[in-house]
């Protein structure tokens, strides 16, 4: 999956002039409810917004409230310059970069594209994992070598069970990989479950939606 399969299209973002002032800013989003803003000049990305900053900026200004509000712009406590995603750029990219703000941006040499957001990646999390469908989520454990995935899915193709996911653990230099695999509902779970045992697989845990 890519950036582009998730993204917010500018046209439906909500964004704040580089020159604005915090109390604009700071407006937009007590209205709209959000967790950031990014910042534009002539549709280019410049950097990003939120409460956060403001409060920490304040806490080192010497104004008043009101003063440091309506004179500081945008501009002067403007973070994340560097911080963005490319449209073709692997969605975990994204992710990574998420970490420690609730919205990133997507550019095209500069130019702002849109945003993905935290609550975006979550959503993909939840479908990687199939938990919008019923079904019964098997965790698996297997020596690691070449064509397990394919042993699994022989031996689920043998009776005719539909997979809603499918997730691997321990990408690394470790000798075994744990296997996570959502398959509906099925009367047949038992066979099921004795192949894959009988294939060298060692089954951790069972848990069917009800």
């Amino acid at each position: 999956m890519f950036v582009k399969s998730v993204m917010i299209p500018k046209e439906k973002c909500l964004t704040v002039n580089v020159n604005a002032s915090l109390m604009d800013a700071l407006q937009q989003l007590d209205e709209k409810e959000i967790d950031a803003l990014p910042i534009l000049e002539n549709g280019i990305y410049k950097g990003m917004f939120n409460k956060y900053l403001l409060y920490k900026a304040f806490f080192y200004s010497d104004v008043d409230r009101d003063t440091f509000l309506k004179q500081t712009t945008v501009r002067d406590i403007v973070v994340r310059e560097d911080t963005f995603v490319q449209l073709e750029d692997v969605f975990e990219s994204a992710l990574v970069k998420l970490y420690d703000f609730p919205i990133i941006a997507v550019l095209d040499e500069g130019k702002f594209l849109g945003i993905v957001t935290r609550y975006d990646t979550i959503l993909q999390f939840r479908s990687a994992f199939g938990m919008e469908s019923k079904g019964t989520r098997i965790a698996l454990t297997s020596v690691e070598s070449e064509g397990r995935i394919l042993k699994v899915a022989d031996i689920l193709k043998k009776y005719h069970t539909p997979v809603i996911s499918l997730v691997t653990f321990d990408e690394t230099d470790k000798i075994a990989r744990r296997i996570v695999l959502k398959i509906d509902n099925d009367q047949k779970l038992n066979r099921i479950i004795g192949d894959f045992e009988k294939s060298g697989f060692r089954v951790l845990h069972i848990d069917k939606d009800e």
